[in-house]
């Protein structure tokens, strides 16, 4: 015990070092913030607090960042924007007519600085050149579209 308290803070810095290094092969989250803890036991040895006080001030600051600092860290590694790539990034915005559509039609549409052919997608609308539709579905190279109602000035 007596090699501890003389060696207490080098100690704390090898626990660190270690959880440090096994964080890396694990990629979880938990034994960094148990490493954190660590170092805060250390910092408690070099102001040669009581091991107590240093294993106590440890063990609260693991605790802390395993249930506050730990759940945000993950959402934010393991989240992130849903990549949509190809024509489906297409779907939910807005084009231009260029040329009438009908359910029985194949008409134009400028979508995203393209044309692309277009349908409407129920098939009793007739969507003149000129409107606003959004994308509901891509279909080969065909869109899908409907109407958005526009107010009148």
């Amino acid at each position: 015990m007596d090699w501890f308290r003389e060696h207490a803070w080098e100690t704390w810095l090898g626990v660190a070092v270690l959880l440090g290094v096994a964080e890396m092969f694990s990629l979880d989250l938990v034994l960094i913030m148990l490493a954190a803890g660590a170092v805060v036991g250390m910092l408690a040895a070099m102001l040669d607090l009581h091991v107590g006080i240093q294993v106590v001030a440890a063990a609260a600051t693991s605790m802390a960042a395993l249930l506050l600092l730990r759940p945000s860290l993950v959402g934010r590694l393991h989240g992130g924007p849903e990549l949509r790539l190809g024509h489906t990034r297409l779907v939910g915005k807005q084009a231009l007519v260029t040329e009438d559509i009908t359910g029985t039609l194949v008409g134009r549409i400028r979508l995203d600085g393209e044309i692309w052919s277009a349908l409407p997608y129920d098939d009793t609308l007739t969507i003149p050149a000129g409107a606003t539709v959004e994308v509901l579905e891509i279909r080969g190279a065909t869109a899908l579209v409907h109407p958005i109602a526009q107010l009148e000035p």
